[in-house]
């Protein structure tokens, strides 16, 4: 299996970027290309001793930053290390696409380089994040498309669900629809009439959820608008965070709250992991034509090594083969 991985992309690029990539090389056994500035590559990798001579560098003479524009990957910066990522995909270099780039140029790219399958309306952004009781949902739309229609939120969890059957192994996932109540007739014409279309369809629906349903784990995808999804990913994200900030503060307080985080270490260490979005590493590009996958902003080497053994679980599964057929 080849993964191509944009070296330049997120705020830890270059170096956390080639460290996760050779992470991810020896312990799942994929080739590597890496795409960017090729002497700034070899120099980073030099200066930090990490042996490059397994792995193949494309070089690239642009980077997209955070700051600019969703579509400079067509044309603006055509020649940076995501965009030349994107073109070696679409011509078959590699099986599947990491970055931890720019969210916009990732969905631009992805729909408009790498190309949707054939009957998708638009792809979505399907980040996977943890609940608290273990496990795992993933969430679609999370940003990508703004304004959406009922038929595109159908196609979001029909894909949500086969990703999730078959590479997160989940047997008939729960589909939950977000809204502001339980109720069937709750919400705008948008989810009144994606509530009625999931309804019929064979999908597990389980209805709509509200907001703090989400975290209890009651459902394995949950659909939503870009807006919407949006915001839940970034309070989800931001609540996470700011409690394991608390729960560190409150065990290095003094002498005996230092004693207690001794005593449970290792339950909190399982803690923070399980509710570390940085284990599921970012969130697949769902209705591309090839797998590709987006990482986190500010990854670093065991978030892209996690994001590469996704893309690679992703590649193996046939979702892509299996929505195919199914549209």
């Amino acid at each position: 299996m080849k993964i191509i991985v944009d070296a330049f992309g997120g705020d830890n690029a270059p170096l956390e970027i080639i460290k996760g990539a050779l992470l991810a090389k020896e312990e799942y056994g994929v080739d590597i290309i890496l795409t960017g500035m090729q002497d700034e590559i070899k120099k980073t990798a030099e200066e930090n001793n990490l042996d490059l001579t397994s792995v193949e560098i494309v070089n690239a003479t642009q980077v997209i930053t955070m700051d600019d524009e969703p579509n400079s990957v067509l044309k603006a910066k055509s020649d940076s290390s995501l965009a030349i990522g994107m073109k070696l995909l679409s011509e078959g270099y590699g099986d599947g696409l990491v970055s931890a780039g720019n969210s916009g140029s990732i969905c631009v790219g992805a729909t408009l380089i790498v190309k949707r399958i054939k009957g998708v309306k638009r792809p979505g952004f399907a980040p996977i994040m943890p609940h608290f009781n273990g496990g795992c949902f993933m969430l679609c739309d999370g940003g990508a498309n703004i304004e959406c229609r009922p038929e595109m939120l159908l196609q979001y969890a029909k894909m949500g669900s086969a990703y999730m059957e078959k590479v997160m192994k989940i047997k008939s996932p729960k589909i939950g629809l977000a809204n502001v109540g339980t109720e069937e007739h709750k919400g705008n014409e948008l989810q009144q009439n994606t509530f009625k279309l999931l309804k019929e369809s064979r999908l597990n629906f389980i209805g709509n959820i509200e907001g703090r349903d989400i975290p209890e784990g009651v459902c394995d995808v949950v659909i939503a608008d870009g807006f919407t999804g949006n915001i839940i990913l970034k309070t989800y994200e931001g609540v996470a965070k700011s409690i394991m900030g608390e729960i560190k503060s409150l065990f290095s307080k003094n002498l005996k709250s230092k004693i207690a985080a001794g005593l449970v270490f290792s339950d909190l260490k399982r803690m923070k992991k399980d509710y570390d979005y940085n284990e599921y590493g970012g969130a697949p590009i769902m209705g591309c034509q090839k797998p590709v996958f987006k990482a986190h902003g500010s990854a670093k080497a065991n978030t892209i090594k996690n994001a590469i053994r996704l893309t690679n679980d992703y590649i193996k599964s046939n979702v892509i083969k299996s929505i195919s057929e199914a549209f």
